[in-house]
């Protein structure tokens, strides 16, 4: 069976079952002086410039992050060290991405670790130089697989989001050029049908009449292409204020046709703390999503919807799933890129549009299969202007 990238890690590394001892002991030792680290590391933060800004919202975030810091030093010693580890550790890298932090902070906040944790094996092995020594060997092991995984999982999302970027600004340049060129002959139909309308008489033929509003339904699909487009390029602001998640779904499943077969359910989004953000962009996400599971529905001759929402310490989860044929593996990786679609109908602009507009809100969203067939997205949305989805080791300096 073919080495994980865990593994080989901690082959290189040279972490094994004697470490693994090693810091399950020490975590017992060191537990109780977490709360003491993570003030010390905090401390040390805000004395650098550079490292405050990286953190969103600033002081104000320190107390949620020194509760997240005392998690991770109890995972850091505890483990298990296996492969639900690594991926955990894995979305502390690419958070580092997404709110630009410079890796070079990393290695001071672990230099911080270290010294801490360092200080309680020497006092609490003083007269056990044997096992003190296995303690410090273990215990550097592991926060150097620490920053391997960090960095490895770092420079993969940084050049894999360079790559988006430039993809991101070609395909900018044309749409912006294109989107704006279409509107003036759009308008020019729109007003010529209007025209047409209101000079055909009381009587009208019914095959005109029908003829004309299918052209402007057509009018109207073209606008909204433009229209998302346009907003695949264009940063609007956000109109940010209290949002409950469930009064948006709501307006968001008016909006939506469920055609005969297809059911959605929805659960746990009525118990949801708000969240501060745009009820009009937030509504235009679970439109976009509810639109592509129903039609998957649809083309598979019916199913179930759901929409399932869950509080945690921070942040919202919302899961919307469903019951039709899923993704193909195949497609998976460019799930969220622009243009990127395997259905009949629509471009691809929906998915790409609603992590556009999730990123802005300092949210999430994934794709994860279901247990048998079906889709399933998994989104995150911090329930506070003051609490965004911290799953870091935050920086030092």
């Amino acid at each position: 069976m073919a080495e994980t990238l865990f593994e080989e890690l901690k082959r290189y590394v040279g972490f094994g079952a004697r470490d693994e001892q090693s810091l399950v002991g020490l975590h017992a030792i060191a537990h109780p002086h977490f709360p003491r680290i993570a003030r010390v590391f905090y401390d040390r933060i805000l004395e650098h410039e550079g490292a405050r800004r990286a953190l969103e919202g600033g002081e104000s975030q320190v107390g949620h992050l020194r509760g997240t810091l005392q998690v991770w030093m109890d995972q850091l010693l505890r483990g298990p060290w296996d492969e639900a580890y690594f991926a955990l550790r894995c979305r502390i890298g690419r958070m580092h991405v997404r709110i630009s932090l410079p890796q070079h902070y990393m290695f001071g906040a672990m230099n911080v670790l270290r010294q801490e944790l360092n200080a309680i094996i020497d006092s609490a092995y003083l007269n056990q130089p044997e096992t003190l020594h296995g303690a410090r060997a273990a215990l550097g092991r592991i926060l150097d697989l620490e920053l391997a995984i960090m960095l490895h999982t770092y420079r993969e999302d940084l050049l894999a989001q360079q790559a988006r970027n430039e993809r991101l600004a070609t395909f900018g340049q044309l749409v912006g050029s294109i989107g704006h060129e279409l509107r003036n002959p759009l308008g020019v139909i729109e007003t010529s049908l209007y025209i047409l309308r209101s000079r055909a008489g009381p009587v009208v033929d019914e095959r005109t009449t029908k003829h004309l509003d299918r052209i402007g339904e057509q009018v109207g699909i073209a606008n909204h292409i433009v229209s998302d487009l346009l907003d695949m390029i264009r940063d609007r602001p956000l109109q940010r204020q209290e949002v409950w998640l469930d009064e948006v779904w709501q307006e968001a499943l008016k909006a939506v046709a469920c055609p005969e077969g297809v059911t959605v359910k929805t659960e746990g989004l009525v118990s949801l703390p708000p969240v501060h953000g745009d009820a009009g962009q937030l509504r235009q996400v679970f439109v976009n999503l509810l639109e592509n599971a129903v039609q998957a529905l649809e083309e598979s001759g019916g199913g179930v919807s759901l929409v399932g929402a869950v509080r945690e310490p921070g942040q919202v989860e919302l899961v919307l799933e469903d019951t039709g044929p899923g993704v193909s593996e195949v497609i998976r990786g460019r799930l969220f890129e622009p243009l990127m679609t395997t259905k009949a109908r629509g471009i691809g602009l929906g998915l790409p549009l609603v992590r556009r507009i999730l990123e802005r809100h300092g949210g999430t969203i994934t794709y994860a299969p279901r247990a048998g067939a079906g889709a399933r997205f998994v989104m995150q949305l911090p329930s506070s202007p003051e609490e965004g989805p911290h799953a870091t080791l935050p920086p030092a300096g």
